[in-house]
């Protein structure tokens, strides 16, 4: 109906400009057609002629840009992507992924080789069973996930490859840092979670750093010396306003 309105603005406006040619044509009655148009005062003519041609305008503007509401768009407006659209089934890969990490780094704090190379196995495979083929619906996303992912398991590999713990102390460093890229590229918004550094690592000025579950975290790269070192610096937050209470 609304179509129909739109196509009459045009051509109601049309018909009334040219009824006097129509009148002509199919009546026979041009001498008094023109005789009653030549009676008319010239400013009538004109502002006749002048209101149909602004309806005509009008009409014709509605028609091309104003239809169904929208300024010369078609089709419904694109949604942006919100944070943690991810599915329950993706987040939940993601969170054992978290989980295993966590357990890792625990091991090395306490230094234990058999519990590294125990929680490194758990993290390979939480790492595999990722659902990062979910990302494909974005392929931007996907695309600048793929390079961390990758990385991490190639320094988990080495995690149980190296002879020493220095050694794999320096891929969980790696590691850490490819995870916390993910983190930032999927915008994961089930938790906060803390950025740690131990600015001592690995020698003077030579920081090492990993992510926790809250601000207060075993340090995974304990100095020779037994002294503390480590503090949040950056905090990874995705998490909904009404979901910022942990």
């Amino acid at each position: 109906m609304k179509n129909i309105l739109d196509i009459l603005a045009i051509v109601l406006p049309v018909l009334l400009l040219f009824l006097p040619l129509i009148r002509r044509i199919f009546w026979g009655k041009i001498k008094m057609s023109s005789a009653a148009v030549s009676n008319q005062p010239l400013a009538i003519r004109f502002l006749r002629t002048l209101l149909i041609v602004t309806l005509l305008l009008v009409g014709t503007l509605h028609y091309l840009f104003f239809r169904n509401g929208k300024s010369g768009k078609s089709g419904p407006d694109p949604q942006p992507l919100s944070v943690s659209k991810q599915s329950a089934a993706f987040n939940e890969s993601l969170l054992n992924v978290l989980n295993a990490y966590y357990d890792l780094t625990d091991a090395f704090a306490s230094s234990d080789t058999s519990l590294i190379h125990k929680t490194a196995t758990d993290l390979k495979s939480a790492f595999k069973n990722f659902q990062i083929e979910e990302l494909k619906k974005d392929s931007t996303i996907y695309l600048t996930a793929i390079d961390p992912v990758n990385n991490a398991k190639s320094e988990l590999e080495s995690i149980l490859l190296d002879p020493s713990i220095e050694e794999k102390r320096g891929s969980l460093n790696v590691l850490s840092d490819n995870l916390r890229n993910l983190l930032v590229v999927v915008k994961y918004g089930l938790s906060k979670i803390y950025w740690q550094e131990c600015d001592q690592a690995f020698g003077e000025d030579k920081p090492g750093n990993w992510l926790s579950r809250s601000v207060e975290s075993k340090n995974p790269y304990p100095l020779k010396n037994n002294q503390p070192c480590g503090a949040a610096i950056d905090t990874l937050n995705y998490m909904m306003p009404d979901s910022t209470k942990n």
